[in-house]
């Protein structure tokens, strides 16, 4: 059985900018320990987040619970109601998307990794020791309020 989760962590929202589109809004934080800062672009009509709200941001490469990779094909959008509990049953907001670009590296400390979810942008910054399990490939990103 492997850990189907690769990232987790709390972040307090400390910006909230929804000007630039419709239903879509900029967030921007910072971990509950002040190490990693995120931006993430979500649709707001799905899931509305305010200023001030502590959100769980988790990235995984499965929502199986068995931590066993999905097959390519499989549409994960599509999976039957009360046939399976899966990853996706614990959270409140779910995308799937592609690690895109990971800059920085070990010896400088810091690390900087870029995903996309059909346009919608996730950044995270912070030490590379945190986010030295994030590489190019496609993840499933979970979130909700805590």
């Amino acid at each position: 059985m492997a850990d189907a989760q690769i990232f987790e962590d709390t972040f307090i929202i400390n910006d909230v900018n929804a000007e630039k589109y419709d239903r879509v809004a900029r967030l921007k934080g910072v971990s509950q320990d002040n190490s990693v800062d995120l931006i993430l672009d979500i649709n707001t009509e799905l899931y509305p987040v305010e200023r001030g709200e502590t959100l769980t941001v988790v990235l995984a490469n499965t929502l199986r619970l068995d931590g066993i990779k999905d097959d390519a094909k499989s549409d994960w959008r599509n999976v039957q109601k009360g046939s399976e509990n899966t990853l996706a049953d614990m959270f409140d907001y779910v995308c799937y998307g592609k690690v895109y670009r990971v800059t920085g590296e070990e010896s400088s400390g810091n690390s900087k990794v870029y995903l996309s979810f059909g346009g919608l942008l996730l950044v995270l910054s912070g030490p590379y020791r945190k986010l030295t399990g994030l590489k190019i490939e496609h993840l499933y990103m979970l979130v909700k309020r805590v």
